[in-house]
């Protein structure tokens, strides 16, 4: 196998920088390839899977929606549990291949000539070029060339070329839909329910064509799959004699070959694939089987569709000079995200899935990872920013009553958030080390809601939509305030407001040690970040027109005695400190210190230290460590500028070294049990010490396609940890960000690279950023209708750039 950061290899490759290659076959790595060349378009995706494979040990073979989910129960200890999952749909892969009668080809049965496996970057197009010899000793080529098309939502396409090396003779491909599936993805899972799928109907309305439908069976949602497979050879289509073949679940054609030697045969298999919730479709079978009906040819389909993919790198290439691999890394990521939120994604009704739309983890479900994910698509696409914050809107009412039903006011999101917008976090977890399950608690964590505030915030900052701010995002914000101020309680022996019975973004501390119900005190994370909502909160009418104020006031009962209580807590709200530093929750600095030592002695890896020490019977609440980076990420999300506004507001002392003391207590503390911490070190780092920054940045970088998490990414990629590297040369290394009118930029470029270059679309206007050691440059790219002139800060040094004008800010 070849490395595969290290670009393509074998003949055809296309450029190193834009290709993710492997080489050989490896049944162990198989899973992780199959995630890593996903083809997607932010509408849905299929898994990289041959299609000649169905789901065993080594393949899986996924297709999602994005936003399409089911709930299904099942009984543990005669207990219902119920589980709500991104729903696997129906297979349109299959192409197989039978020579001369012999059995269906698989890999294993015959003996590997010459295989190659790549995904291009530019346009996710997944290639695979085999070549084997069979039992019978005939040779044979085929090359397979898929996509998931960028120019039209609803289609994917597939192409076999064949052609038999030293050989002549009959062959058939057969050519199906495969509705019999099950999530199955993800092995810890596979003791809960995971089917989803009930058979409708099948249908061949045409000779080329083939249809299946399903129907979810709890949320009732019609999915419809059309295939139209066609022949051809020389240029010239081929009519041949198929074979139909349906059951309710299955239907195929098989096609009936002719096979020269050395002559190639392309076998075409154009896809649509429509759901009930998508508009203007009507009985979606029927709109399925006409949209292939209609399809383009599969080289004008992918003329299309490269076109789509080139517009789209235009606005969001982000390139690093001096380092190749960190280039290529980039954007393997940028294709991946790319692939899950795209600008199908704007007006979809759907989130940001923590693990993306190619494989199973978290059931696909959201999280708080759209805090990563929003700042490169913000700056990029912010329509589909605009778009993934209305889903969280339209849940509104169940954020309600969640609150409502846990006693507090205003809007509580959840941790775990599906199809509904109700808490989807399970209730128990399966330790894979113990064979246990275990009680999860991490429903406790509210800060969720603080993330959903701050990237409505940051969306208008940047783009200025004041409409959104007008019509939905003051009401999102106001209702997540007003939770915040019934959560806090205040002391009147501390004179401050207090929050108890949450937890941070740590996860490993659920409780107090021997402490019977769940939750901490005074999350330092969540408190200061509840300090400066409150702040935004209290003045947040102000911005709004008059009338519009009114309107939002009235729809959320807003009362004047709130909005004083907000602006007190940003001036009163509690903050737990010891020894000067920041502590993570009130009475951290009383637990033990672990022997780290000595745990990494005998595990070797010990980033998921909650598991091994609950399978030692031991429990992670009892001792100072973290997961992941909790009180830290104050630092990651603010500058020392606003940090030292809010704690200056709360009374608190803000030393200058208070970024540098707190990440390097809580750095040889911290186990980075989740890659997003490495992203967070990163970035905190990047200020004062940019080789360690870079080294964390790097481990971030070949996370997934390392898989350093022993086998994660098989189940679907990381999406917090793939936009989060690039945020993070935009962010840190360039130094970007915005606040009052004004692009602001402090480069803190590591030693291993040379420079950035990137676009950004700030106020409506596309602008290209440069930076390297000597200067930075800012182009104001013209031909935008309603583009302004743009006021950039760089270095303490404030210009206007015009339009259609460039300046540059010298750095030495």
């Amino acid at each position: 196998m070849t490395d595969p950061h290290s670009g393509p290899a074998g003949a055809g490759a296309g450029d190193p920088a834009f290709t993710l290659a492997y080489v050989g076959v490896d049944p162990a790595g198989e899973g992780l390839r199959e995630t890593l060349t996903s083809t997607g378009n932010g509408y849905m995706a299929t898994r990289g899977a041959a299609e000649w494979e169905e789901a065993d040990d080594v393949h899986y073979p996924g297709t999602y929606v994005h936003g399409l989910y089911n709930r299904a129960a099942t009984l543990l200890g005669g207990v219902p549990v119920h589980n709500e999952d991104l729903v696997n749909l129906p297979n349109w892969l299959p192409l197989r291949l039978r020579i001369g009668g012999a059995e269906v080809l698989r890999l294993a049965d015959v003996e590997i000539l010459d295989y190659h496996h790549r995904l291009d970057l530019r346009a996710a197009v997944l290639t695979r070029h085999l070549r084997f010899r069979d039992r019978e000793g005939r040779e044979t080529e085929l090359v397979s060339r898929r996509f998931t098309s960028m120019a039209s939502m609803h289609h994917a396409y597939l192409e076999w070329t064949l052609t038999p090396i030293d050989w002549s003779g009959p062959a058939e491909v057969v050519s199906a839909i495969d509705g019999r599936v099950t999530n199955a993805g993800v092995p810890r899972y596979r003791g809960l329910e995971g089917s989803h799928l009930d058979a409708v109907a099948t249908e061949i309305p045409r000779p080329d064509v083939m249809a299946l439908k399903t129907r979810t069976r709890e949320s009732e949602v019609t999915v419809s799959v059309a295939a139209r497979t066609r022949v051809s050879s020389g240029g010239r289509p081929v009519e041949v004699p198929r074979t139909d073949f349906r059951t309710p679940d299955h239907v195929q054609q098989t096609l009936h070959l002719d096979l020269a030697r050395g002559v190639p045969t392309v076998i075409e298999k154009s896809v649509g694939l429509f759901t009930s919730r998508d508009p203007a479709t009507g009985d979606t079978l029927v709109r399925a089987h006409r949209a292939v009906a209609r399809s383009r040819s599969f080289d004008a389909a992918l003329a299309h569709h490269r076109e789509s993919w080139h517009r789209l790198w235009q606005t969001c290439d982000v390139r690093v000079f001096g380092d190749d691999e960190a280039q290529h890394l980039l954007r393997v990521h940028i294709c991946h995200i790319l692939q899950t939120c795209s600008p199908h994604t704007a007006d979809l009704d759907a989130g940001v899935p923590a693990r993306g739309i190619s494989g199973e983890a978290y059931r696909g479900h959201v999280f708080w990872d759209e805090l990563f994910v929003l700042p490169f698509l913000t700056f990029r696409t912010p329509d589909v920013t605009r778009g993934l914050l209305m889903y969280r809107y339209r849940r509104l009412s169940e954020a309600r009553a969640a609150a409502d039903a846990a006693g507090y006011a205003g809007f509580m999101f959840p941790w775990q958030s599906g199809s509904l917008g109700t808490e989807e976090t399970q209730e128990v977890h399966l330790n894979p080390l113990s064979g246990t399950w275990d009680e999860d608690l991490s429903h406790n964590q509210r800060h969720v809601s603080a993330a959903i505030f701050y990237n409505i915030w940051q969306y208008v900052t940047t783009t200025e939509d004041t409409m959104f701010l007008e019509n939905r995002g003051a009401e999102l914000m106001l209702g997540i305030a007003r939770f915040w101020s019934s959560v806090a309680h205040y002391s009147s022996d501390r004179e401050r407001y207090e929050i108890h019975g949450v937890m941070g973004p740590d996860e490993y501390h659920e409780r107090y040690p021997g402490a019977a119900a769940g939750g901490l005190r005074n999350n330092a994370y969540t408190n200061v970040f509840v300090a400066w909502i409150c702040d935004v909160a209290a003045h947040l009418l102000d911005l709004l027109p008059s009338t519009r104020a009114d309107t939002v006031r009235a729809r959320l009962e807003l009362r004047d005695e709130e909005i004083a209580r907000w602006e007190d807590m940003s001036r009163r709200m509690f903050v737990p400190f010891h020894d000067g530093i920041l502590s993570q929750f009130e009475g951290y600095e009383q637990l033990e210190e672990l022997d780290w030592d000595a745990y990494r002695a005998e595990y070797g890896d010990i980033a998921r230290l909650d598991r091994i020490l609950k399978a030692e019977g031991d429990t992670p609440d009892r001792y100072k460590l973290a997961k992941q980076a909790d009180a830290v990420m104050l630092f990651f999300l603010f500058g020392d500028d606003e940090l030292r506004r809010i704690f200056t507001r709360l009374g608190y002392r803000f030393p200058d070294d208070a970024a540098r003391r707190t990440i390097e207590y809580y750095d040889r503390r911290t186990s980075h049990g989740s890659t997003l911490s490495y992203i967070t070190h990163a970035g905190v780092l990047a200020r004062f010490d940019p080789d360690s920054s870079w080294e964390r940045f790097a481990v971030a970088l070949r996370s997934d396609v390392d898989d350093i998490q022993g086998g994660t990414t098989r189940e679907g990629i990381h999406m917090g940890v793939m936009a989060g590297t690039v945020d993070l040369v935009q962010r840190f290394y360039a130094g970007l960000r915005v606040g009052g009118g004004t692009l602001h930029l402090e480069p803190n470029l590591p030693g291993e690279i040379e420079g950035v270059s990137f676009t950004v679309v700030y106020l409506r206007s596309p602008l290209t950023v440069t930076v390297t050691r000597e200067e930075v440059v800012i182009r104001h790219r013209d031909g935008v209708i309603d583009a302004v002139p743009v006021r950039v800060r760089v270095a303490g040094r404030e210009r206007l750039v015009a339009v259609g004008a460039e300046e540059r800010f010298s750095l030495v």
